[in-house]
């Protein structure tokens, strides 16, 4: 399907009902990724391009009629689809987008499962707004105003810090097999149906093998028909054997690392959700061998079950449902049988070279942030590729200068990830370490005259609402590292916090 301007699409004119101006020559765009977003792909300060170099890139430039392939349906492909047709609208280039989506986000069971536990941050879904993708009310099952960390030595209630660092519970689809089929929009479905009335054209195809022999990009599908493409744009996750067979092709591409992640739908109702768990998310640090981190998410009649780590397998999942702290969270203390339950992988490094000429991964396919925010990942991957293919073009060079750097920045800041997630490792491998941890925690939300430093770093671990090195220099302010020591002492002297907190220690 060739692309339409629409102007009915919540966004497109603007926001506030203004036509949209005379079509402009695509030098003439600025970067639309906001200037203020800590991981934005923004490059407008690099468009001045050698004449040899735009030379050399004006046969990978988007024309008339001009066809692209996303292969992926998930956040990622659908924001990307949205992107770039909408920049594409106001420079009048009509193209032919098809996304290559299997899967139905509409349907219960695997043909309907994203595998993710589908949270996102307060301010993802403004940035959203911002772009006119408005979620519906009931798409947004249940807003989390606060975390519940539990632990072996007690539990603490935290609040967020800051109103804009709320996080919600989004309905993803059907995903467990049992559920019952409802009209509420999937999170996913949403994002797809808007990229679809954008222009794209919906192929619910497998693609069985990608080509690059011609120099184009030549899919082949699952009824053994070809095609082909000028540009080919993969959004399909780590789940997908396509990105081996890319790997084959010779294009430099490796895939990332990946760790195997645990994800299952608990059935309560939504009563016995409201009174074992509320509107907060429980996350559990756990001295268990292998446990990163482990959250029990309420949505509506359900509760998802998320576990990461290095190496998680039924023993550690058995060995976690059967600890007290988990426990105490279902009714009757019991865990009941899971409804569904998938073992997915997850990006825990990035791959190496995720372009070519004619070719993008986003998304976990490609660059993410490590353990937290894969949503918000999808959507600044998703961004800064459709903004570099839209106003400076796809040769491996356009990509290198106009969407790496968006990459490179999450690269950089998933290795302060990594120093943060170490030390969190560390506090659940020391009970020492554990008690002093919940007692400065629990002094700062029982006292509002306390900075809440140890709560906020908290907060943005669990969330992934800012980055990892903003939240790895905040532990290294003084008075943080003071109070720290000071709570170590004292927690372990059991000198009392002389107020009782919100959630009983044990």
């Amino acid at each position: 399907m060739s692309y339409e301007r629409t102007d009915d699409i919540p966004g497109a004119d603007g926001g506030d009902g203004r036509q949209e101006p005379a079509p402009i020559e695509p030098e003439a765009i600025r970067i639309l990724t906001d200037p203020n977003s800590w991981l934005s792909g923004g490059t407008a300060g690099s468009s001045s391009t050698s004449t040899e170099t735009r030379a050399y890139s004006d046969d990978f430039r988007l024309s008339e009629g001009s066809r692209v392939a996303v292969i992926g349906g998930g956040p990622a492909g659908s924001l990307f689809a949205q992107f770039l047709l909408k920049t594409l609208n106001r420079t009048g280039t009509s193209i032919e987008l098809d996304i290559f989506e299997p899967r139905n986000f509409d349907f219960c069971g695997p043909a309907g499962c994203n595998h993710c536990g589908g949270v996102v941050s307060e301010s993802l879904v403004q940035l959203l707004a911002a772009e006119g993708i408005v979620l519906p009310d009931e798409t947004v099952q249940r807003g989390i105003d606060s975390y519940v960390m539990h632990m072996d030595v007690g539990s603490v209630r935290i609040d967020t810090p800051l109103q804009e660092k709320r996080i919600a519970a989004v309905y993803r689809g059907h995903g467990p097999k049992n559920s019952e089929i409802s009209n509420i929009p999937g999170f996913d479905q949403h994002l797809l149906q808007r990229a679809t009335r954008l222009g794209a054209n919906l192929r619910p195809q497998m693609v069985t093998s990608v080509d690059f022999t011609t120099g184009r990009p030549e899919l082949t599908l699952a009824d053994g028909r070809s095609e082909n493409y000028d540009l080919l744009v993969i959004a399909s996750g780590l789940n997908s054997a396509l990105l081996s067979m890319v790997e084959q092709t010779g294009c430099g591409f490796v895939r990332p690392k990946a760790a195997k992640s645990f994800v299952a739908e608990f059935k309560l109702g939504a009563d016995a959700v409201e009174r074992h768990l509320g509107n907060s998310m429980h996350v559990f640090l756990l001295d268990l061998p292998h446990l990163q981190f482990a959250a029990l998410i309420p949505k509506g009649d359900y509760v998802t079950l998320v576990m990461l780590g290095d190496k998680v397998d039924e023993a550690l999942v058995n060995a976690f449902l059967n600890a007290e702290e988990v426990r105490k969270c279902f009714p009757e203390r019991r865990p009941p049988p899971n409804i569904c339950q998938c073992f997915p992988r997850l990006n825990v490094s990035q791959a190496r070279r995720p372009y070519a000429d004619r070719l993008i991964f986003i998304g976990d396919s490609g660059v993410a942030r490590l353990y937290k925010d894969g949503i918000g990942s999808a959507y600044r991957t998703a961004k800064a590729a459709a903004n570099c293919v839209s106003l400076y073009g796809f040769s491996s060079s356009d990509l290198e200068k106009h969407y790496w750097p968006a990459c490179r920045k999450i690269i950089i800041d998933n290795l302060m990830g990594k120093c943060v997630f170490g030390v969190c490792h560390l506090i659940q491998k020391l009970a020492f370490a554990r008690r002093s941890v919940l007692r400065m925690t629990e002094q700062e939300q029982n006292d509002a005259n306390v900075v809440p430093r140890m709560s906020s770093v908290l907060w943005d671990v669990f969330t992934g609402s800012a980055p990892y090195k903003e939240v790895f220099l905040r532990t290294l302010h003084p008075v943080f590292i003071a109070r720290l020591m000071w709570n170590l002492c004292a927690a372990n002297l059991r000198i009392p916090t002389g107020k009782k907190p919100e959630v009983t220690a044990t």
